[in-house]
């Protein structure tokens, strides 16, 4: 809907961008110029009438052509789940060996710590015999077809600066994040849906908050949308009361040409961003019930993965991100939250809480895998299983309290990854003794996030952006893919 030119002119002299924009030496221009640099993508630069989420070519040839990542919030203690130590149990109770405690960080750690022996007992699965926990049953199933890594570390102690760093490539807010960095360098398949969605379960949302899904400097079209398995799956999606679909079309027709003036003007290119995200909101509340609803799936795969129909649960989540990942979302992010096992009380202790989060999580997880290999997406789709962190082999013991629990530690943790071209049913790395430093094949979470953009084609070292007169990437100055790894 083009502007009477009249009307034009005067939009112009009443916007407070047009008189920033003709004062002090064109400050608005100048500002844009000197802060939103210029971009260097994995493709060439699309035309302005283009779609910002088009699908762009990858660097090389892709295994995997989406991400669904599982990020257990807190992260759950390795030594009661897949990093299985028998000398624990062999000094259960003993003072912690110095090396272990001196000249270490710990956040709630104090004196001489006690070592822990994990209270459950674990039994060999698979045909690599993994000795596998036994809140764990439902993995068992499914770990010829993981790739685990026991050799993971991180450069964090506390939650959201670990969490920022796995995510962002960076501790401190304000980086694009890893969603956002894919749908940056590839687009989406599916115009009619966002390209990166956030899917949050256990009551909270993660300590590191919204900057986890953020776009930091990207055009923020390439930020996570958060949607919820509960009521409407986005909020304020829906037209207000007495306004149609032909209304808000109309309203929006009339935003549009507003924003292209000013987009014409002064060239900034959030302003065609903005534009975009109107426009994906309106197709969205077309195309978002079907997809975040799971009232048509088969009682059977209700069943399969837990789920119950409006529940706001980790279940419901898994199926959700099954479904996101037919309709060709690129990164589908699910977020767990209640995994800090700091042993203070019954909601954080070894006995009662972490049983709890298994039960919640393993059934869902696993039928998420062996669903997705059933319908024949595994083999393109990259499912990711961490937390932002480790836990310590000893009692954290905070305040003389007689739960079980484990400290933060960033030297050692597991992760696991199954799909989208990694090797199945390998073990890779491994720690000491007690889980407590790493042994063999060290792997930074710089090292995995350029191994996740490896699987989807992308060269971590040419995704790139320009801000500030630097080119800024996912992992900084860092990381390294580990072929290994790869299939």
């Amino acid at each position: 809907m083009p502007l009477n030119p009249i009307h034009q002119a005067v939009t112009q002299e009443h916007t407070r961008r047009h008189f920033l924009g003709q004062s002090a030496l064109g400050l608005g221009g100048l500002v844009l110029q000197s802060l939103m640099g210029v971009p260097s993508q994995a493709a060439e630069p699309e035309s302005a009438d283009q779609h910002p989420l088009a699908a762009k070519p990858p660097h090389f040839a892709p295994k995997a052509k989406r991400v669904i990542y599982i990020h257990l919030v807190g992260s759950p203690p390795q030594h009661d789940l897949l990093d299985y130590k028998p000398a624990l149990q062999k000094h259960d109770g003993d003072a912690a060996p110095a090396e272990l405690f001196e000249g270490q960080r710990f956040a709630f750690i104090e004196g001489t710590p006690r070592l822990l022996a994990s209270p459950y007992a674990f039994a060999p699965a698979g045909q690599n015999g993994l000795p596998v926990s036994e809140l764990l049953p439902h993995f068992r199933e499914i770990i010829d077809d993981v790739c685990l890594v026991r050799s993971m570390h991180t450069d964090q102690f506390n939650h959201a600066p670990a969490q920022l760093l796995l995510q962002t490539g960076s501790a401190v807010p304000g980086r694009p994040s890893m969603g956002s960095w894919l749908t940056y360098g590839l687009g989406s398949e599916n115009r009619d849906l966002p390209g990166f969605i956030v899917l949050a379960s256990g009551g909270a949302k993660p300590g590191g908050g919204p900057a986890l899904w953020n776009s930091g400097f990207l055009p923020t079209i390439h930020s996570g949308v958060q949607c919820r398995s509960e009521g409407p799956a986005v909020l304020n999606l829906e037209n207000p009361p007495g306004i149609s679909r032909r209304t808000r079309r109309d309203s929006l027709d009339a935003i549009h040409a507003l924003n292209e003036v000013e987009a014409e003007h002064f060239g900034d290119p959030e302003t065609r961003s903005r534009i975009q995200q109107y426009e994906m909101a309106f197709r969205m509340q077309v195309s978002v019930p079907g997809v975040m609803s799971i009232d048509d799936e088969t009682p059977g795969t209700l069943e399969q993965y837990g789920a119950v129909p409006g529940d706001a649960t980790f279940a419901n989540n898994c199926l959700l991100a099954r479904k996101l990942a037919e309709a060709d979302v690129r990164f589908i992010q699910l977020y767990d939250w209640g995994w800090d096992m700091h042993g203070i009380d019954t909601t954080t202790d070894l006995i009662t809480a972490l049983p709890k989060k298994c039960r919640e999580t393993d059934r869902p997880i696993a039928a998420l895998v062996k669903d997705l290999k059933q319908r024949g997406l595994l083999d393109d789709t990259l499912v990711v299983w961490s937390g932002e962190f480790g836990r310590t082999a000893m009692n954290e013991y905070r305040d003389g309290s007689r739960f079980l629990g484990r400290d933060h530690h960033p030297g050692a943790f597991t992760i696991w990854m199954a799909g989208g071209g990694v090797k199945p049913g390998l073990i890779y790395g491994r720690t000491d003794d007690f889980s407590h430093t790493i042994a063999e094949n060290p792997v930074h979470v710089h090292d995995l996030q350029a191994t996740i953009l490896h699987l989807l084609g992308l060269d971590h070292e040419r995704l790139t952006y320009r801000y500030q007169g630097r080119d800024f990437r996912l992992t900084d100055v860092h990381g390294h893919v580990v072929h290994d790894l790869i299939s």
